[in-house]
């Protein structure tokens, strides 16, 4: 299934690339619904600073930041500094997990955010598909509005 997400961020292309590539901002984006860990011995990384194309390890989903729930085997995957990364990964419930993320400078200073995200369930999960896709629309979108809202 592929799920796409479109939004608007008033700041410019540098400070946008900035905040959705460190830790702190990612899980900014996700909260209060989820956090997800940095792999064990990454902690210093952001996807600016991994290597490309290698496995960084698991990456841990806790549901309001607290639960332990799935996991994300990180591997940033194609990489343009300050303009786009592209994460392919497996999960503990996805098979196939992507999720490339695009910047886009306006000449008002703004900057436009696309998400494409790319998965497979699970054989136990692929009857939830039509759920899953629902949900995962929902939390991207919700992400996207965290997004605009940290640059107001």
């Amino acid at each position: 299934m592929i799920i796409e997400r479109n939004s608007v961020v008033g700041a410019p292309i540098g400070q946008v690339w900035a905040r959705v590539v460190d830790p702190e901002g990612i899980n900014d984006e996700m909260r209060p619904w989820m956090t997800m860990s940095i792999p064990r011995g990454r902690e210093s990384i952001t996807i600016d600073t991994v290597p490309v194309g290698q496995p960084l390890g698991r990456a841990w989903l806790r549901l309001f930041g607290l639960v332990p729930f799935d996991y994300d085997d990180l591997t940033i995957a194609e990489l343009e500094p300050g303009l786009r990364f592209h994460e392919k990964s497996t999960m503990l419930s996805m098979r196939r997990w992507e999720h490339e993320r695009t910047l886009r400078p306006f000449d008002d200073g703004t900057t436009g955010v696309h998400d494409r995200i790319t998965f497979e369930p699970r054989l136990p999960l692929v009857p939830l598909t039509p759920v899953l896709t629902r949900v995962l629309g929902a939390f991207f979108g919700h992400r996207h509005r965290r997004l605009a809202r940290h640059f107001g």
